[in-house]
């Protein structure tokens, strides 16, 4: 038999396990169906650890039908948004199963395909509030069989971000976690917190923001907001429109991907408190006092740990960055140099730290740095992954000016601060940089009156 024989057979017996065991899936259209437009129907999958790729169609009246679902045990619902295409999510799956594999609950997935589809993003925008007084009063069902409305967190996608938070509205702010992922701008924009998502729809609302310059929302909404690379232009997305639909979604959906990679745990981004990206980029805001011995909070489903606090401080902003590819997360040092040139230098620096057969690069670009005699400049710098140990580091210096003169940087002292572990910073002192030239040596641990 052909291997590609043995994968026709797979997938047969796979299509008839799921027909006998009666598994109800997501509702598949096209852009036929959008093109049409479709009308407002809800369906509600229920999966389980009993039951984690068979998913069961749910009653809105009977709740005691379905043998898997134990309300005594948590329950997360999981809304998507606006399907002009009419197409399935393709990371629901995924977003499924490692929802299930780290935790034992009810998970629902809200399945509003028909309503969501429709070429005319304003009819999907008029069926949120549809949606939302019907899960709303799913919910209230639950209730009435002594389901615990705090143990109910809703991940809403886009669209589905703001019918969480109408639910949450209807419900008096009673449920307990909404994470809203990207939540989506036109339409919402400019409008009251009735009209839309805001942190009384829930006892804790967490919001991730990656497209806030097109379907995003730009403005916070939640207790605590995200700003993954300021919100905008996502690292990895396509940058011009001939890249086909890519180009519009990719920021988008990212947001979901970034998500996915906590719940895992594959990936720990620590997020800063900042006024503006700008700011965070230059390395102004890297103290996490504000959040006392806890520190500053993590990106994404651990964020729960920082609740306390959160609600404390009302409404904190904070920006994290990330890789183009998976895994997303990058580590972040604090790099402070002091030169004795006589002359003050701008430009722009990039360190690679060296480890046990791999290597970490940090280009430091986003603007000239300012390098003046005896006075310290620090730097933010972002290492595609983790170096343990250390055992070199390489710096090159640019100052972008190709007609002009070489320059060259005298470096009295340069320090590395690592802003995830409790570590001792790394130093090395009397570097001669010379335009261009990279320049590599073994640091050593910091003097203790140098830090």
């Amino acid at each position: 038999m052909f291997p590609w024989q043995h994968l026709a057979l797979l997938l047969l017996i796979t299509v008839h396990i799921c027909k006998a065991q009666d598994c109800d899936e997501f509702t598949d259209l096209d852009i036929s169906h959008a093109i049409i437009g479709t009308n407002l129907k809800i369906r509600l999958l229920l999966y389980t650890r009993e039951n984690g790729t068979c998913g069961k169609l749910l009653s809105h009246t009977n709740l005691t039908a379905h043998p898997h679902f134990n309300l005594s045990r948590p329950t997360t619902f999981i809304i998507h948004g606006y399907r002009p295409t009419g197409s399935p999510p393709n990371w629901l799956f995924s977003l499924t199963e490692q929802l299930l594999e780290r935790e034992d609950i009810n998970l629902i997935v809200v399945d509003w395909n028909y309503g969501a589809a429709n070429v005319n993003y304003f009819k999907a925008v008029e069926n949120t509030h549809k949606a939302a007084q019907n899960l709303s009063e799913f919910i209230e069902l639950m209730a009435k069989h002594n389901a615990n409305l705090s143990s109910i967190h809703m991940i809403g996608v886009s669209l589905g971000a703001h019918i969480s938070g109408f639910v949450g509205a209807i419900l008096s702010g009673s449920i307990g976690r909404i994470t809203a992922l990207d939540p989506a701008g036109p339409q919402f924009t400019g409008t009251p917190p009735e009209d839309r998502l805001d942190s009384s729809d829930a006892q804790f609302v967490d919001v991730l923001h990656t497209d806030i310059d097109a379907l995003g929302f730009r403005e916070p909404l939640g207790h605590i907001d995200f700003y993954a690379n300021g919100g905008t232009d996502q690292p990895g997305c396509p940058k011009t429109i001939f890249s086909g639909g890519s180009y519009f979604k990719c920021d988008h959906q990212r947001s979901v991907l970034l998500y996915l990679e906590t719940i895992n745990r594959t990936c720990t981004s620590k997020a800063f408190p900042c006024s503006s990206y700008k700011d965070f980029q230059d390395g102004n805001c890297l103290s996490c006092e504000k959040f006392g011995a806890a520190g500053c909070p993590v990106f994404g489903h651990d964020v729960m740990r920082w609740k306390d606090i959160l609600l404390n401080l009302r409404q904190t902003k904070v920006f994290f960055t990330t890789n183009g590819v998976s895994p997303f997360c990058m580590t972040n040092y604090r790099v402070d140099v002091m030169i004795w040139n006589e002359d003050v230098r701008w430009g722009y620096i990039t360190i690679k730290l060296h480890g046990n057969d791999e290597e970490a690069v940090a280009t430091i670009d986003h603007s000239a740095a300012k390098f003046q005699k005896f006075k310290e400049t620090r730097l933010f710098a972002n290492f595609d992954k983790d170096i343990g140990s250390v055992k070199k580091v390489s710096l090159q210096f640019s100052t972008g000016n190709v007609f002009k003169p070489k320059y060259k940087l005298r470096v009295l002292r340069v320090r590395l601060t690592h802003l995830e572990r409790d570590e001792r910073p790394l130093c090395r002192y009397d570097i001669l940089l010379k335009e261009n030239k990279e320049v590599t040596f073994r640091p050593i641990l910091c003097e203790e009156s140098n830090f």
